[in-house]
C-alpha cells in the first residue's frame, strides 16, 4: 500500500467565532479609539491607514505562512511516495 490518507483537521465552531469576534471587537475598539482621540483628523487619518495597513499586512503574512506550510506538507508527501515505491520496488525484487 502506497500512502494512507491523513485525516484532515478541522476547527471547531466555536473556535471560529472566537476568531472572528476576536478581530472584530479588536478592530472596533482600536477604531473607536482613534475617531474618540482627542487630536487633530489628520492625526486620525494617519492613525486610520496605519491601522488598515496593518491589519492587511497581517492576513498576508498569515496567507503566507500558511501557504509556506500547505507547500512543505505537499513536498514531504511526496518524497514519502517516492520512498514507499522504491522500498515497494526493492520488496518485489528481493527473494
Amino acid at each position: 500500500m502506497y500512502m494512507d490518507h491523513p485525516t484532515l483537521l478541522r476547527d471547531t465552531s466555536a473556535w471560529i467565532f472566537f476568531v472572528w469576534a476576536s478581530f472584530a471587537s479588536a478592530f472596533l475598539l482600536t477604531s473607536l479609539g482613534i475617531c474618540y482621540a482627542p487630536v487633530n483628523w489628520w492625526v486620525k487619518g494617519y492613525l486610520g491607514m496605519g491601522l488598515f495597513f496593518t491589519v492587511g499586512a497581517s492576513f498576508t503574512l498569515a496567507k503566507t505562512i500558511r501557504d509556506n506550510h500547505e507547500m512543505q506538507k505537499l513536498i514531504n508527501r511526496v518524497v514519502d511516495a517516492k520512498t514507499e515505491k522504491i522500498l515497494h520496488d526493492y520488496e518485489l525484487r528481493t527473494p
